[in-house]
């Protein structure tokens, strides 16, 4: 088959690797049907993740079909139509019987595209297959669902709900890439007064502004001065850092109001100043995090239901065997518009 093989940092090729098989009875094998490209993709593209080593293939998001089941799998059959979780999970472990599903000690965690083979590829080898995947119904498209193996979850988690954004807040998402737009998409689902987002791209304060954001401001507005004026002073409630740079962790810090959260979701590569000399007073809780994807069940629910429109998140596709293309458009989206590819099987 081919895949999107890493090859080092700046270097990835889509080429001929053998074909994925079971090696422990709980894996499952799927045709990738819909893949897409991540932030964090382009972070290990960067050096930013060195546990993943030269010869792994990329991507931890898909929707697929099953073609093979190991012999302890009792819950999928070939045939079966799946979202693949880009987090696994073995369920047994100390932090799975927890639902922290991202911490799994027995094997899971983030795993795919990351220390075993991933998904951006024509076919993907998912351990854990029982607990790592999800069955979708008819009305749910492939592209829609493949939003739900990463980006949801990880904005309502990390961002939403370690943030405890409740009705009547102030909300700041400092970026509005793709996890930016989830974590204002789902923070509406709590009625904020005023959903700001930050960013130094024209597109993408545009793209908020369709998701829901009430504000938008670049750098160059005064951020600081955008969020006290709509607070009347105090700051925001809970600020969302989707960008994973140390300038942007730092803004994320002035932003908030004494007793507000700051929730950062951002994949950081360097280190950002944390400046306990004027925080340490003022009651602020900071919160990190890996996706657990508990809630995967729930957002697929409301995506079924038509709570959520997930839709506008996918502004390119393309064939699979384009993934280099796709990879070009989608890391220069200040000149491609790109907020999410999908990948398609042709």
């Amino acid at each position: 088959m081919k895949a999107l093989v890493y090859e080092g940092p700046g270097k990835k090729t889509w080429t001929e690797v053998p074909d994925p098989a079971i090696t422990d009875p709980r894996d499952a094998i799927i045709q990738v049907d819909t893949t897409t490209i991540c932030g964090t993709d382009l972070h290990i593209l960067g050096g930013d993740v060195p546990e993943v080593k030269p010869g792994r293939i990329l991507g931890h998001e898909a929707v697929g079909t099953v073609v093979d089941v190991g012999d302890a799998v009792t819950e999928l059959r070939p045939g079966d139509r799946v979202l693949a979780s880009c987090i696994s999970a073995c369920g047994r472990c100390h932090y799975c019987r927890r639902a922290r599903y991202g911490q799994c000690l027995g094997g899971g965690g983030w795993i795919l595209g990351h220390r075993v083979d991933g998904v951006q590829a024509q076919y993907a080898r998912l351990p854990l297959a029982d607990l790592s995947t999800h069955r979708l119904t008819p009305e749910i498209g492939d592209e829609a669902a493949v939003l739900l193996a990463d980006i949801l979850p990880t904005s309502y988690e990390v961002g939403v709900l370690a943030g405890r954004v409740k009705p009547g807040d102030t909300v700041v998402v400092v970026g509005a890439g793709p996890i930016g737009l989830a974590a204002i998409l789902t923070a509406r689902l709590y009625s904020p007064a005023n959903v700001i987002a930050i960013d130094t791209a024209e597109a993408r304060l545009q793209a908020a502004r369709r998701f829901g954001a009430d504000v938008t401001a670049s750098p160059k507005d005064d951020p600081s001065e955008v969020v006290r004026s709509l607070t009347g002073g105090l700051g925001a409630d809970v600020v969302i850092e989707a960008v994973g740079l140390p300038e942007t962790f730092e803004l994320c810090a002035t932003l908030i109001r004494p007793c507000g959260h700051l929730a950062n979701i951002g994949v950081h590569g360097r280190s950002a100043t944390l400046h306990l000399e004027e925080l340490w007073i003022r009651d602020v809780t900071i919160t990190t995090g890996l996706v657990d994807t508990f809630s995967t069940p729930d957002l697929l629910t409301m995506l079924s239901g038509g709570r959520l429109d997930t839709g506008p998140m996918i502004t390119h596709r393309f064939a699979l065997d384009d993934i280099e293309q796709a990879y070009e458009v989608f890391a220069d989206p200040a000149r491609s518009g790109a907020l999410k590819v999908a990948l398609n099987r042709s």
